[in-house]
């Protein structure tokens, strides 16, 4: 017999009664659209295709443009989930694409939308709307637009990182969110030296902890400690020297306490931010002398070579991989150059102001920063790079390597690795022999 169908099956739920609707996030396929908005010319060579059926733009931009305008709308939706969901499909649309001018035109609903789901949202959406926020301030820019909506949100923002009674991690999201949005938009000092002293209150706790223990012990806060850290870095390299060389007085000395803490991201994060504040320092004055350079550089060398067996192997690897370079930066004033491609274009990371800037950015992009490199302006003044490149379709699709070739060349790679580790275990074989 057939099974009978269960009551109310087909009924659908409304925006009013408060569950959530089924929203279609933001999808690949909507991502590999060309970019629409003034930049619509730029694009990577990958995202061509051989013999590919021609595209519509104008009709993609539109379609796009639609799904957007939805999202926006369901970030009021009374479902907390739907609201959820909205910010993460915006924020996935923002982060790899430009879309300037449809942001412009709905910048201040975007701006409410977020401010009300910072203020009456949970931990979760909290998350979402912050670091939509921080999406928005990267596609506007440095401007008169971006300012007025960091005086809207930063107050919102501060008041969150403060909050002891709120998340940990709505209090992570909005430091760094407070941090990024400050770096772009701030040309007030009075503004950027009140929001570095935010931050500095949040990760001075960890200082003072210290002082009541043999060692920083890791506890639920670190991770809003080491966000606040890495936003406050940030914001310390857009400073004026005369600041730069008092915040270097006030926390040079109280930093290498934090590399005793228990929580990697923290030992990274306060190793990186020592390497920075040498570098600095040293600009600043090319004499600059530390009195505690030989008890830094042992620890530092003791992290560089730490071969503790109750810490994990990835962790292990990772912290010595960091601290070489930190030990490095500290004792020979070397910096190991590190090159990023995108595109066409290449960028040197030959300093430790450069890779924090860089580091920061491409956590809040993720797959989205070569993208951004290639075509945001701001990110391109930001890292010296000059006006965006213009290539034409004809000149990308030369640039494309072809199906065939891409397979001539991984089967080379697989046949030379393979003969490789052939012959190690054979060397392995032989030494085994003689025993």
């Amino acid at each position: 017999m057939p099974k009978p169908k269960k009551r109310g099956s087909n009924h659908q739920r409304g925006a009013g009664d408060g569950q959530p609707r089924n929203v279609q996030p933001f999808s690949d396929e909507d991502a590999s659209i060309e970019t629409m908005s003034h930049c619509s010319g730029f694009s990577d060579p990958a995202s061509f295709t051989e013999d590919g059926p021609e595209v519509d733009e104008e009709a993609t931009q539109e379609d796009l443009e639609y799904k957007l305008k939805g999202f926006i709308d369901l970030t009021l939706d009374k479902s907390a989930k739907t609201r959820q969901a909205a910010l993460e499909s915006l924020k996935s649309a923002f982060s790899s694409k430009i879309l300037y001018e449809f942001i412009m035109e709905r910048r201040m609903t975007l701006t409410d939308s977020i401010e009300r789901c910072i203020k009456k949202g949970k931990s979760d959406e909290q998350c979402a709307a912050a670091g939509l926020a921080c999406l928005l301030c990267v596609q506007m820019g440095s401007g008169i637009e971006s300012e007025e909506i960091f005086k809207t949100l930063g107050p919102v923002l501060k008041k969150i990182v403060c909050d002891g009674t709120a998340s940990i991690q709505a209090r992570q999201a909005c430091a760094t969110c407070l941090g990024i949005c400050c770096f772009i938009v701030t040309d007030d000092i009075t503004e950027l030296y009140s929001t570095m002293e935010c931050l500095e209150n949040i990760f001075m706790k960890a200082y003072q902890r210290d002082r009541d223990t043999n060692g920083v012990s890791s506890t639920h806060n670190t991770v809003l400690h080491v966000s606040a850290l890495l936003a406050w870095t940030l914001l310390l390299t857009i400073c004026p020297m005369n600041e730069v060389k008092k915040k270097i007085e006030m926390h040079l000395h109280k930093l290498p306490s934090l590399l005793s803490c228990d929580d990697l991201n923290m030992r990274i994060a306060a190793g990186e931010t020592l390497a920075l504040l040498f570098e600095l320092a040293r600009e600043t004055d090319a004499d600059f002398f530390y009195e505690d350079m030989d008890l830094l550089t042992e620890k530092l060398r003791a992290l560089a070579t730490d071969g503790n067996k109750h810490r994990a192997k990835v962790d292990k690897r990772k912290q010595r991989s960091v601290f070489r370079d930190v030990l490095r930066a500290v004792e020979e004033r070397d910096f190991p150059t590190e090159m990023v491609k995108f595109g066409p274009e290449r960028m040197y990371i030959d300093c430790w102001v450069k890779k924090q800037t860089y580091e920061t950015f491409k956590e809040v992009l993720g797959s989205g920063m070569q993208y951004h490199l290639q075509s945001n302006d701001f990110l391109r003044n930001v890292f010296e790079l000059g006006p965006p490149v213009m290539l034409d379709a004809a000149t990308l699709k030369t640039m494309k390597i072809s199906r065939f070739e891409r397979h001539l060349y991984n089967s080379a790679a697989f046949k030379a690795r393979t003969k490789a580790r052939s012959k190690c275990r054979d060397k392995r074989a032989d030494v085994g022999e003689f025993f």
